[in-house]
């Protein structure tokens, strides 16, 4: 008697949300040691600060702009920061280290070439090494939902339906 694995023979694409997680450091770029007394930025200074700073620490890095004093700080400074980081990083996005993964997992999500899940089966897995936060499963379930035919979360010998198209 040949024995057959129907899981491999069933046609269903396993997405493993692991996979969208950043493989790069984070590091964070802190508006506040640009500021004078922590308190204030002043233009002209802060945008001296930048053009002498080394920026080759946050190569091919995901890097987060943040500001961890209690200041006010003008939106443009965030944009004179990524105009800095642009060509240098890898990714990035305003916030902490946590929503620096945040924020490229989504990025990675709505990257996705949806054409491959065009009525598909789908089996969003469940468990693994990583933790992977409620967002990421609604996002990915949000992306494949007009192309798939069936959405299912688990593993593939063991699935809880989530979506099947009428």
């Amino acid at each position: 008697m040949e024995i057959k694995n129907k899981v491999a023979e069933s046609g269903i694409i396993t997405i493993n949300l692991e996979d969208f997680f950043p493989k790069k450091e984070v590091a964070l770029f802190d508006i506040r040691d640009h500021l004078f007394m922590e308190m204030i930025l002043k233009e002209k200074d802060f945008r001296e600060a930048l053009k002498t700073l080394n920026w080759e620490k946050y190569r091919d890095k995901n890097v987060g702009i943040i500001c961890s004093a209690d200041a006010i700080i003008p939106q443009w400074a965030y944009m004179l920061v990524m105009a800095h980081l642009f060509t240098i990083a890898n990714f990035i996005a305003v916030g902490d280290a946590d929503e620096v993964k945040k924020r490229f997992i989504l990025t990675e999500i709505n990257s996705l070439n949806t054409d491959k899940y065009r009525d598909a089966r789908i089996v969003i897995k469940g468990c693994g090494d990583l933790h992977i936060s409620d967002y990421a499963y609604v996002e990915i379930t949000r992306v494949l939902l007009p192309f798939a035919k069936s959405i299912m979360y688990g593993e593939p010998c063991s699935t809880v339906p989530v979506y099947k198209r009428k």
